[in-house]
């Protein structure tokens, strides 16, 4: 698996509580949530890079037993 990058990112606080608030109703950390909007806007423009995986779904992870 490629590692993954960080980044800094400001947000004015209004708009970081929407995306959380978001994010929670989706089921998605907050994190999880901007880059689920950041590659569907990727995608949207035809900027997706070929080869990018899939994000996983929202929700807990399923158990494997």
């Amino acid at each position: 698996m490629t590692e993954r990058k960080s980044l800094l990112l400001r947000l004015d606080p209004a708009v970081h509580d929407a995306l959380a608030k978001w994010a929670e109703d989706d089921l998605r950390s907050t994190n999880a949530q901007i880059e689920f909007l950041l590659r569907r806007a990727l995608s949207t423009a035809g900027r997706m890079p070929k080869g990018v995986g899939d994000v996983r779904s929202p929700g807990r992870p399923r158990s494997e037993r």
